[in-house]
């Protein structure tokens, strides 16, 4: 064979492959260098309270995202509190940023006027924690979150396939049921332990029992006492699951006189699974509700990227596990 032809079909394999391989240098430099989602702007709701055991580990979140992407993000406080978080959505709107990660806590009739303002104004929409499918349906946007019923009445399943509760029992389960939206959870705990043959008892919930879950003890100490057979209670967050001691011990109660399950982890649940007061827990790792919106939202804005949608339903916490996750927790990551 001719070397000079042989030596020619080596020269264009290459180059088609070096075609056909290299990425154009601009959007290879976005992606590799530092700060490729730097100059967008974020709105980013983080819930609670700063400083509340969950809205931490969120707020966290989206501070390791905005700080591996570079993005422009500032953080919105709510309290928990639907029409507070109304109003902030509608100043955030008013701003005029490129993106707003926003809790669904208000739910699908309080937020669709809102979104159709920012679809309008061409603002990227995310949702985290509690999903709003109808707005998301006319509008768009992305949803990071637990399935919120389905995880619910994965956590009764579980708690009445591993403690041998007896039969026709009471089981207390805290919700706020005027939020219909969030409480579909909760709700689907209950379901499952009525469809199991047990006695269900609502306690109301509200969202400042997650701002401070020490208003909760008169309410729960009481619903205790008036149920003398309670053999379980469901706490409808890791801020009210955290301070389950306290709300055991004003009804006189001990560490396992009461089985107490719910959602979320915490240092205060890892010292609670330590200390026999908390049995069972439901893992909705609100870390990642707090990175992917903000990931989600880059990725929109600077590559024309479709909105993730993401599960964050882990799976179950209980006595035999905890430890496994306690590091994390108490670093305020899990």
């Amino acid at each position: 064979m001719d070397f000079k032809k042989s030596s020619l079909c080596v020269v264009l394999v290459l180059f088609i492959f070096t075609a056909l391989t290299v990425i154009p240098a601009t959007a290879q430099d976005e992606l590799d260098g530092q700060g490729w989602c730097s100059g967008v702007k974020i709105r980013f709701f983080a819930g609670g309270t700063e400083g509340d055991a969950f809205a931490t580990i969120v707020y966290r979140g989206a501070l390791a995202a905005a700080r591996d992407s570079g993005a422009n993000v500032e953080y919105v406080f709510s309290g928990w509190d639907s029409p507070t978080m109304v109003q902030q959505l509608r100043e955030a709107i008013a701003a005029q940023p490129d993106g707003i990660a926003m809790m669904g806590h208000p739910g699908d009739d309080a937020i669709m006027p809102l979104a159709a303002d920012a679809a309008a104004a061409g603002i990227k929409m995310m949702y985290q924690n509690v999903d709003v499918p109808l707005v998301r349906a006319a509008y768009g946007g992305g949803y990071v979150g637990a399935q919120l019923g389905p995880q619910g009445r994965a956590l009764g399943e579980e708690a009445i396939r591993q403690f041998n509760l007896p039969a026709g029992a009471t089981i207390l389960v805290l919700a706020n049921v005027t939020d219909a939206n969030r409480a579909q959870r909760e709700l689907g705990t209950a379901a499952a332990f009525k469809d199991a043959g047990f006695n269900v008892v609502m306690v109301d919930s509200p969202p400042a029992w997650a701002a401070d879950p020490n208003l909760g003890i008169p309410s729960v100490s009481a619903a205790l006492l008036n149920n003398p057979d309670t053999a379980l209670i469901v706490f409808s967050g890791g801020q009210t699951l955290g301070n389950a001691p306290a709300y055991l011990q004003a009804a006189g109660k001990k560490p396992g006189d009461v089985i107490a399950i719910g959602f979320d982890t915490s240092e205060l649940i890892i010292q609670d699974f330590r200390e026999g007061w908390v049995q069972l827990t439901s893992d909705q790792q609100p870390w990642l509700q707090g990175y992917m919106p903000v990931l989600s939202l880059c990725q929109q804005v600077k590559f024309g990227l479709g909105a993730l949608n993401v599960d964050t339903g882990a799976g179950f916490i209980d006595t035999s596990n905890f430890e496994k996750v306690a590091t994390l927790a108490i670093a305020g990551l899990r």
